[in-house]
């Protein structure tokens, strides 16, 4: 027998002879604590309640680590709820911190289960811990659903996306491969698993110099708009600076003017831009063109 599975049966052992507390000892034990810092009293009243950490512990052991550091984590809430308690509301403490017990085990569990951190979310946390419970009962009740199907209704009951449920179903399908991992055992074979991650996108270096190009051609821009005529700007904003473009046509027929009047002003528009975005930045001529 390991030490540590010898270690675990004295803490339960300790934990299920340990007496039960009535709502008036739990009261005194924990205005004690809250009071004046008796750690006598919070040893006892977390003794009493170390059989409910383990109870709440043995609902995650099919998450695969180990039971003892599980019911440590849950001990650990337990003493967080007994610091947090309220004896004057009149609730009963295991009530109170069966909630702190199992959001502590919960926590250990998304920290260690998968070298990738998850869960971080409120959704993300109800999917982890219901997903295979649901895809069981469901599969169960519906022979013969698919998978897409089985992935929506388990999204409807959750309140969740069916995005949300593909993506964790994929995460808890399989598990952590390491990148280094080679793709082959020939031998003499080095290609590795990151070898084929190349990303297509920018570079992070390259993704900063356009932004910080676009931000400064947009101030130029907007201070050699401001020698233009409204009927200028108005003509240059619906030829040139919005995404689906105006017609010569439609332009005139808005502005009560012809097409070719309309060619004009946009031509002059342009020129007087140019003359202006040069004072502004003579070295910038590659910009204009």
């Amino acid at each position: 027998m390991s030490a540590s599975t010898s270690n675990r049966r004295q803490m339960v052992k300790a934990a299920m002879s340990a007496p039960y507390l009535t709502r008036e000892e739990e009261q005194e034990l924990a205005i004690r604590w809250r009071t004046n810092g008796d750690r006598k009293a919070l040893e006892r009243l977390s003794l009493s309640h170390m059989r409910l950490v383990i109870a709440v512990a043995s609902r995650f052991r099919n998450f695969g680590l180990p039971m003892s550091d599980m019911i440590q984590e849950g001990h650990i809430g337990l003493l967080e709820a007994a610091s947090r308690f309220e004896p004057e509301r009149e609730v009963r403490f295991s009530t109170y911190a069966t909630w702190w017990i199992r959001a502590s085990i919960q926590d250990f569990i998304l920290r260690n289960w998968s070298i990738v951190r998850g869960g971080t979310s409120s959704t993300q946390k109800a999917l982890f811990f219901n997903l295979r419970r649901l895809r069981a009962k469901l599969s169960g009740e519906q022979q013969g659903i698919t998978e897409s199907e089985l992935h929506r209704k388990i999204a409807e009951t959750i309140g969740v996306k069916t995005a949300d449920v593909d993506m964790m179903a994929a995460r808890l399908s399989g598990p952590d491969t390491s990148l280094n991992a080679p793709l082959t055992e020939s031998e003499g074979s080095s290609a590795e698993r990151q070898d084929f991650l190349v990303s297509d996108a920018p570079l992070p270096d390259d993704i900063v110099v356009d932004a910080i190009d676009g931000e400064r051609q947009t101030r130029w821009l907007s201070s050699a708009m401001a020698v233009l005529t409204e009927r200028e700007r108005r003509v240059l904003q619906e030829r040139r600076l919005k995404d689906d473009s105006a017609t010569l046509e439609s332009i005139g027929q808005t502005m009560g003017i012809s097409k070719e009047r309309v060619r004009q002003i946009e031509n002059r528009a342009l020129e007087k831009l140019r003359d202006a975005l040069l004072k502004i930045h003579p070295d910038r001529l590659a910009f204009l063109r």
